[in-house]
């Protein structure tokens, strides 16, 4: 595609259609690079990329945007941490201000349980054992002084930094608690929570199995999708922490079944 400053400024449409193309061919796109290639401001090249995210044809990240996630594929934790940050904030938050002290809690893999670690550290809360499978929660929690951390072992997975299998799952026999907090790639209303994979899709449901509570913590963009595994019935999830951008109808069906939707 020629520089932008080979052709008169394309309309609208047009640019935002050029942009998708770029992101499609290249995985990855960063605000300086829409202002140098069509001669916008970064004001405009924001907006257009927030208006494309909205629409589901990209996923923001931080200075830019990359290709919209395909729901059935695994992606790196590195690489998810980088997507809809300022959301998984607010639902960490949210999901840490109803943990009480002296609660057990679990936190699956994945970047929102991340930050829900991070608050509570920061909250100081004491009395907090929390039960974990993902590596870079442990190591979050590792020094966070009134928490007692319990890490599950088995098999290790790279990608997502956590352990799976069966002896995870053994583990998890011998252990209850008051919460779970459930990080997804899918939540759909008649089908329920979904995950790529299916070693972890099946600690997750024992997960759900031994909590008193499943809390399901993600952003919009996972809501009214599945993925390839499903971890455990719609009925188990007591409420769902998502986002303000969360379609009204994923919502109305949620609430529907009896399922608390907090907006954070």
């Amino acid at each position: 595609m020629a520089a932008a400053t080979n052709h008169p400024k394309l309309l609208l449409e047009e640019r935002r259609r050029a942009v998708v193309e770029m992101v499609e061919a290249r995985g990855r796109i960063m605000i300086a690079d829409l202002v140098g290639h069509f001669g916008v401001s970064a004001v405009t090249a924001r907006a257009d990329l927030d208006a494309l995210s909205g629409a589901g044809s990209v996923v923001r990240c931080h200075g830019g945007a990359v290709r919209a996630l395909e729901p059935t594929r695994d992606y790196p934790v590195t690489f998810k941490a980088a997507i809809h940050r300022p959301e998984k904030l607010r639902i960490g938050q949210a999901a840490a201000r109803l943990v009480r002290a002296g609660e057990t809690i679990i936190l699956d893999s994945g970047t929102t349980t991340l930050e829900i670690a991070r608050r509570l550290k920061a909250m100081g809360l004491r009395g907090v054992t929390v039960i974990t499978n993902a590596l870079n929660i442990a190591a979050e929690l590792s020094d966070a002084a009134g928490v007692t951390l319990i890490m599950v072992g088995g098999i290790y997975r790279q990608i997502s930094a956590s352990f799976v299998g069966p002896q995870a799952e053994a583990m998890l026999h011998e252990l209850h608690a008051d919460r779970f907090f459930l990080a997804v790639d899918g939540l759909d209303a008649e089908f329920g929570p979904t995950t790529p994979d299916i070693l972890e899709a099946q600690l997750n449901g024992r997960m759900m199995e031994v909590a008193k509570e499943t809390v399901v913590v993600s952003d919009s963009s996972k809501l009214g999708r599945r993925s390839l595994s499903r971890i455990g019935p719609i009925e188990k999830i007591a409420r769902v922490i998502t986002d303000k951008r969360a379609p009204e109808e994923c919502v109305r069906q949620l609430r529907a079944k009896g399922i608390e939707v907090i907006l954070a």
